[in-house]
């Protein structure tokens, strides 16, 4: 017996090596088992797509398109249409619905809407909320690879564009050109010509600065594993993949202080800074530096900032766990398919 179809549409592919294209392989792969699912930038009604029992669109805006083609193709039951699930981003989430008639429209066509973060519920409206889930996203555990002791390793992943805030990295690697002690290495691709040229600039003045440029995901996960810290400064995130990853390799995170990053880390977090603030990010590295290079007797009871982030990322890994991202959306799938039948059976009586 053949297994029921799905399609998901990411409006990245592979060669993007992007967060949209890590989570389709991701749930592609996830769902394999029980569905035969593939992998679009786009999704057109056909003779062939119409059997399609399920569409997952990622990215409200980028995919509204794909959703309006699906909607138009299947109809509408109960002012959503059938089988249909939408993805929010961080754009979506924090830019685009406010304002981008597209993005609204897939918005309320989806009978499912899925948050990658726990705050990401609270940009939607009553009515959006009763059919929206919370899935966070998941990463493979590694194990915490040995640091350095003589020196703080600092580590940015991001590619270069305004939403990930590079500039700030580059401001505290000025800032902090003068401790010896502390290295930083920044890793992305670079999508902004300007942007690219600073960090070039700032390598040339700040020899404790590495822009990288882009490097296979393996590679960078293992940079990631072997630094102390990582900085995550962007100024809107729908549930960054890279702070999953630093969470699940035992490095802590020093993130900016926003909804996306906050629904990833908790509210308690200690380790948040002001977004663009160059100034505190650089007092918090020096904090940490402390704490690594030169750690001082505490009192009984009291611990060191490092220890209070390495402790609450720990805590926080377990919502990253594979096994939980796959049966919820396995679920979800399944709860989508079964309206669609029924809708579908109502609609050709």
């Amino acid at each position: 017996m053949s297994k029921p179809r799905i399609a998901i549409v990411s409006p990245a592919l592979a060669d993007a090596n992007n967060g949209n294209w890590q989570t389709a392989r991701r749930w592609q792969l996830f769902m394999s088992e029980h569905f035969d699912v593939r992998v679009v930038k786009t999704w057109e009604d056909s003779d062939q797509t119409q059997q399609d029992v399920a569409l997952i669109a990622l990215h409200a805006r980028r995919s509204a398109d794909s959703v309006q083609a699906w909607a138009t193709s299947r109809g509408l039951a109960a002012g959503s249409s059938p089988g249909l699930i939408v993805a929010l981003t961080g754009t979506d989430l924090y830019r685009d619905i406010e304002t981008d008639k597209a993005a609204q429209d897939s918005l309320e066509l989806a009978q499912h809407l899925i948050v990658l973060q726990e705050k990401g519920v609270e940009k939607l409206g009553e009515k959006l909320q009763s059919k929206t889930s919370v899935i966070f996203q998941s990463t493979t555990s590694r194990k915490t690879l040995a640091k350095p002791k003589r020196r703080l390793k600092v580590v940015m992943v991001g590619h270069l564009r305004d939403e990930k805030m590079p500039q700030t990295l580059m401001e505290v690697a000025v800032l902090l050109r003068g401790y010896g002690d502390i290295y930083i290495d920044h890793i992305g691709g670079p999508l902004d010509p300007e942007l690219a040229q600073a960090a070039q600039d700032t390598m040339q003045v700040c020899p404790n600065y590495r822009w990288l440029g882009n490097l296979p995901h393996g590679t960078t996960r293992t940079r990631i594993q072997r630094a102390h810290v990582l900085v995550h400064a962007s100024k809107m995130e729908g549930g960054a993949h890279v702070i999953m990853e630093a969470v699940c390799s035992g490095t802590p995170v020093v993130a900016s202080f926003i909804d996306g990053n906050i629904g990833m880390l908790g509210t308690n977090y200690p380790g948040y800074f002001p977004m663009g603030n160059s100034h505190a990010l650089a007092n918090m590295l020096t904090q940490l530096q402390e704490d690594i290079v030169n750690p001082k007797p505490l009192p009984p009871g009291k611990s060191s900032l490092y220890t209070k982030l390495n402790n609450q990322c720990a805590e926080r890994a377990k919502l990253f766990a594979p096994e939980n991202e796959q049966n919820q959306l396995i679920r979800l799938v399944q709860r989508a398919i079964q309206y669609n039948t029924v809708a579908t059976s109502h609609a050709n009586i």
